[in-house]
């Protein structure tokens, strides 16, 4: 009798680390999105959002790292844990979507994005 594996890579596959993911809208512009821990916001701080165009991250870095001064400015170590998750939640929200099927499993993987084919 012959065991079928197969299911059992794909799965593995599947889970396979990605950090990046590729997001397209209607009129064809794709983008980029890191998904995970910011390396270039910890290191870049508030010019990394500057730089995307992405205003409102911008000045909520500046001002969680005002406000965290006191605190030897630990908002400047937080905020690079949730800014990518939350940059490519942005980029749906205006109307993006995955280009191809490893970023749909990637994005449902980090629970940015609902999993629409469930198979029963």
């Amino acid at each position: 009798m012959k065991i079928n594996k197969e299911p059992e890579a794909m799965q593995k596959e599947a889970k396979a680390v990605r950090r990046k993911v590729n997001l397209i809208n209607d009129a064809g512009v794709m983008r980029i999105a890191p998904i995970g821990f910011s390396w270039t916001m910890l290191f870049f701080g508030p010019y990394v959002p500057l730089f995307r165009g992405d205003l409102k991250w911008t000045i909520l870095h500046l001002l969680t790292f005002l406000l965290t001064l006191p605190l030897l400015g630990v908002g400047w170590l937080i905020l690079p844990f949730i800014y990518n998750i939350e940059y490519t939640a942005d980029l749906l929200e205006r109307g993006y979507k995955p280009a191809d099927e490893e970023s749909r499993v990637a994005l449902v993987n980090k629970g940015i994005i609902a999993d629409m084919n469930l198979k029963e």
